[in-house]
Formats: C-alpha cells, sequence, structure tokens
C-alpha cells in the first residue's frame, strides 16, 4: 500500500502515455509549463466534492472519478469551450489501493474520453474530498456567459431533468434506484460537444448543477431579465413518468445534478437550432 503522496502520485496519476503537445511539463515538476495555442482564449473553472454532501459515502470509487472530472467539463461546456487540462487535489481518509486504482481509472477514462492531460495536483489525509480544475480554449468572442441573455429570447435545456434527485431520493430513503436513474446520478455526461456548437448561437448559458430554477434564477440576475416557464413544456423521461406530479416536477426544477445546459436563444436563431438538435440528440 502506498504511504506518502509521491507514491500515490506515481502509481496511479503519473502515466506513462503521451501528453498533449501543448504540455511542455506535466506532473513531477513544482509546477506544469503550458502553451496557450495562437488566437485561443483560456477558461478555467473548479469545483470540490466533499463526501456525504456531493455524493452518498457508497457511492463507488470509479464513479466519483468520473464525477469529479465530469461537473468540471459541465462548466466548460456551458462556456463553449473545448477542454485541455486538468489538475486534481485529493484528500483521503486512508491510501487505500483498491479504492485509488478506481478512482484512477473512472477520472482517466473520462479524461481520455476529451484527450485531457492532467498537469499537476496534490494529495493529503484527512476527510475524503476532491478538487478538480480544468482548462479549455475557446475562440476570443465565442464564449457563451451567463449575462448576455436578452428580452425575447426562449430558453432552452438540453436532455431530461430530474433523474439524479430522484436517485438521491431513492438512495436517502434506503431504496434502490433503478439503473438509469442511478447512472445519472453517478456518471452524468457534460454536454462539451453541444456547448461549442451553442458557441455563436445561444445569447447565453449556464450548466444546471443546483437545479433549474436555481441556475436559471442566475442566469436572469446576471442578464437582468426575467422568464415565464411552461412546466408541461419541459422534457420529462419516462422514470420520473410513473412518479406524482408534484414529486416530479420539484425533482425537474429543484433537484440538481443534472449537467444539462441551460441555455437562451434569440429569435432568429431559432431555426438553427433544429439542426444542433439532431446532431447532438438533444
Amino acid at each position: 500500500m502506498p504511504d506518502s503522496e509521491f507514491d500515490i502520485i506515481e502509481r496511479y496519476f503519473q502515466r506513462s502515455q503521451p501528453m498533449r503537445d501543448d504540455v511542455l511539463l506535466g506532473i513531477g515538476d513544482d509546477a506544469a509549463l503550458l502553451r496557450v495555442p495562437a488566437g485561443k482564449q483560456l477558461v478555467v473553472a473548479v469545483d470540490t466534492l466533499v463526501a456525504g454532501r456531493h455524493f452518498p459515502k457508497q457511492t463507488s470509487a470509479a464513479d466519483i472519478g468520473h464525477k469529479a472530472l465530469a461537473v468540471n467539463l459541465s462548466d466548460l461546456a456551458a462556456m463553449g469551450a473545448t477542454p485541455a487540462w486538468a489538475t486534481l487535489a485529493l484528500t483521503l481518509p486512508t491510501a487505500d489501493t483498491a479504492w485509488l486504482q478506481a478512482f484512477s481509472s473512472g477520472f482517466f477514462q473520462l479524461a481520455d474520453e476529451y484527450a485531457i492531460t492532467l498537469i499537476g495536483g496534490d494529495t493529503t489525509r484527512g476527510p475524503l474530498s476532491i478538487t478538480v480544475q480544468v482548462h479549455g480554449f475557446v475562440e476570443p468572442g465565442r464564449a457563451l456567459q451567463r449575462s448576455t441573455a436578452r428580452p425575447g429570447d426562449a430558453v432552452y435545456v438540453s436532455g431530461t431533468l430530474g433523474e439524479a434527485a430522484c436517485a438521491l431520493q431513492k438512495i436517502l430513503a434506503d431504496e434502490m434506484p433503478e439503473a438509469a436513474l442511478l447512472q445519472r446520478l453517478n456518471r452524468p455526461q457534460p454536454r462539451v460537444a453541444l456547448g461549442q456548437s451553442l458557441a455563436g448561437l445561444a445569447s447565453a448559458a449556464i450548466d444546471i448543477s443546483d437545479g433549474l430554477l436555481a441556475d436559471l434564477g442566475r442566469l436572469l440576475t446576471a442578464s437582468s431579465c426575467g422568464a415565464t416557464l411552461w412546466p408541461d413544456r419541459l422534457p420529462c423521461s419516462s422514470a420520473l413518468q410513473h412518479l406524482p406530479a408534484g414529486q416530479a416536477r420539484d425533482c425537474q426544477f429543484n433537484g440538481g445534478d443534472d449537467y444539462e445546459l441551460c441555455f437562451t436563444l434569440p429569435e432568429d436563431k431559432r431555426k438553427a437550432l433544429a439542426a444542433v438538435q439532431a446532431q447532438h440528440a438533444v
């Protein structure tokens, strides 16, 4: 079993495969050396997950590794950015070999999907928490923001909302969620490609992590706008259709952990959205 920070880094997080070309110096030194491509702006996001607060304590290590990266990639998606690099700060109660192997496997499986290089981080001992910082690129003037919605824009969401919240409710009630619901809670799929397609099309965007009403409210506040919502127009998954209407609606509007995108669109861009919907099956 590894004892030191350096053992953990070398065994589980320092990979032998080649790094990205824009990583001049990665894990193994006091800091990383990176090259931002010409004609790009750097987009940076960071999130911390704490056991018992952001995921149930019985969540598998592989699922935690996936989710710790996914929630950050969702922030990049909301900006229309292309992911590139990540750092990881890991606080562990014990250096458990099996846990570390599974965690790093879940993390790197998603990182490889988006050609992300882990460029550094830190480990220490304490209650389980994971902090990931991600870096991505966007063309100047094309980053999606919260503050740029305008009166007359329509409000859209990707996918369906509420499944993750429903799964969490069942877990807290000592019930076993259906596999599809549990997948939405433990393995969210960041809408990176959709975010990139919305850059230059959507007027504003935000990722839905704290529930539709909370996150749309932040977008509206930043944009000095209001909105009218029609609940029956919100897409509802088959899993939620079996719930009492009030419970399903609460999961959809207030549940959180969706990691879908909420965005606004001017009227003259709505026809172009149809092609984006078809491309990304949303």
